[in-house]
C-alpha cells in the first residue's frame, strides 16, 4: 500500500528545483549486490586510517552513558578548541561536520532574493545550502582548476550576503594561496561575510596555505573559519567539526542549531585527537606517499589529474566516457566518484587510500582498458 502524500502545495518552492543528495553506494552493498570478493572505496575524501587510539578508548568510555543524551553545548570540546586556537569561547561552534555549520550559517544569514557567491565546481553544500533558503547562488568558474578569487570579488553585489572560499578546493585538490585568500579578504565588501573552509587543513605542508583562523578570524577580518574531524582525525563516521568567528555570528548560528546534534562519541573523540602531534605528522606524510603513488597510477593510463593537488584525493577529467569508466571500476570493486553532481560530467574524483588500495584500483584500470 502506498502511503498518501500531500499536495505540491504544502512545500516550499526554493525546494522544487533542488535533487537531494545521493551519496555513493556503501562498499558492503556493492559487494553484495555485485558479488564481489573485495571493494575499496575511495570515492567519499575519507582518511584511510580509524580513529586516532586515544579517541577509540574515549569512544569505548563513553558508550555505557549512552542512554544520556549529549552535552547540547559541547562545552569541554569548545573550551578546548578555543584554547587551542587563541580564541574566546564564544567564538566557537561545534556542529555535526563542517557540513552542518555551513548550512546553519546559511540559515542564520540568508533570505529569499539574497546572493551567495562560490567557486563552482566545489563543494556542493556552497550551493544547496543557500538555494534551501531561497537564495540565489553565483557560480565563478575555476580558472586552470583553481579559485578565481578575482573573479569572485567581481561578482559580489549590495545583495551578496555569503562568500565560500575554500583554501584546499573540493573536488580539484588545489590551493587557494594565502596572498589570494588575504587579498580577497582585504578588499570584499564588509556587508559580505566569508567562510573560509578549511576542511583539508591538516593534510597541507605547502607553506602557501593560509591559516584563516589566525590570519583572518583573529586580525578582526569578517570570515567565519571552518575546520573538520572527518578527515585525517578519522571521525567522519562520527559527524563532528567546528567554525571559529565573531561572537555576534556564533551567537546566531547558535539560535538555528539543534540541541543535541553531536554525540557524546563524537564530542570525546574529537577532544582525545587534538594532542596527537605525531600521530598527525605520520598521517600526512603517509598521504603523500599515497598521493604520489595515486597520481602514477593515473598518469600510467594517460590521465593527468589537475594539480598540484594538496589534499588526499585527484580529479582528472577522463573525457566523455567518465560515467561508463565509472560503472567499468564499479564492477570491479573500485568506487570512485563521478563528477556530474560538482559540474564536471566528465571528471572523476578519486581518493588517494592506502598503498593495498591503490594497487587494487591499478589492477581494476589495468583490466578495464585490456577489455577495451
Amino acid at each position: 500500500m502506498t502511503i498518501a502524500g500531500p499536495g505540491p502545495e504544502l512545500f516550499r518552492p526554493a525546494l522544487e528545483g533542488l535533487v537531494p543528495y545521493e551519496p555513493g553506494k556503501p562498499a558492503e552493498l556493492v559487494q553484495r549486490e555485485l558479488g564481489l570478493e573485495h571493494v575499496v572505496k575511495l570515492a567519499s575524501n575519507e582518511g584511510p586510517f580509524g580513529p586516532f587510539p586515544e579517541a577509540i578508548e574515549a569512544i569505548e568510555r563513553a558508550l555505557p552513558e549512552a542512554n544520556r543524551y549529549p552535552d547540547g553545548g559541547a562545552f569541554r570540546l569548545r573550551e578546548a578548541l578555543a584554547g587551542r586556537h587563541g580564541v574566546a569561547f564564544e567564538e566557537t561552534v561545534v556542529a555535526a561536520g563542517a557540513d552542518a555549520v555551513i548550512g546553519y550559517v546559511c540559515q542564520a544569514t540568508l533570505d529569499p532574493g539574497d546572493e551567495v557567491v562560490t567557486p563552482w565546481p566545489s563543494f556542493p553544500s556552497y550551493v544547496l545550502d543557500p538555494l534551501k533558503m531561497a537564495a540565489s547562488t553565483v557560480r565563478i568558474p575555476l580558472r586552470d582548476g583553481r579559485v578565481d578569487t578575482e573573479a569572485m570579488l567581481a561578482a559580489v553585489t549590495e545583495r551578496t550576503k555569503l562568500a565560500f572560499l575554500p583554501t584546499v578546493n573540493n573536488p580539484t585538490g588545489t590551493l587557494t594561496p594565502r596572498d589570494e585568500v588575504l587579498g580577497f579578504l582585504d578588499r570584499v565588501p564588509e556587508h559580505v561575510l566569508t567562510v573560509a573552509d578549511e576542511a583539508y587543513f591538516e593534510y597541507v605542508d605547502d607553506p602557501e596555505l593560509p591559516d584563516a583562523i589566525e590570519e583572518a578570524a583573529k586580525r578582526g577580518r569578517h570570515v567565519l573559519a571552518l575546520r573538520t574531524f572527518s578527515k585525517i582525525y578519522g571521525l567522519a563516521g562520527l559527524r563532528i567539526g567546528y567554525g571559529v568567528g565573531p561572537a555576534p555570528l556564533i551567537e546566531a548560528i547558535h539560535k538555528v542549531r539543534r540541541a543535541f546534534d553531536v554525540t557524546t562519541p563524537a564530542q570525546e573523540a574529537a577532544l582525545a585527537s587534538l594532542d596527537a602531534p605525531a600521530e598527525l605528522a605520520r598521517r600526512r606524510a603517509a598521504n603523500r606517499e599515497s598521493m604520489t603513488a595515486l597520481r602514477a597510477v593515473l598518469r600510467a593510463r594517460g590521465f593527468e589529474p589537475i594539480g598540484p593537488a594538496v589534499g588526499n584525493f585527484l580529479f582528472v577529467d577522463v573525457g566523455t566516457d567518465a560515467a561508463s569508466l565509472d560503472d567499468a571500476l564499479l564492477r570491479r570493486g573500485v568506487i570512485v566518484r563521478p563528477m556530474g553532481a560538482f559540474g564536471a560530467p566528465t571528471a572523476l574524483r578519486i581518493t588517494a587510500g592506502t598503498p593495498e588500495e591503490i594497487a587494487f584500483l591499478e589492477q581494476a584500470l589495468a583490466d578495464v582498458f585490456s577489455n577495451s
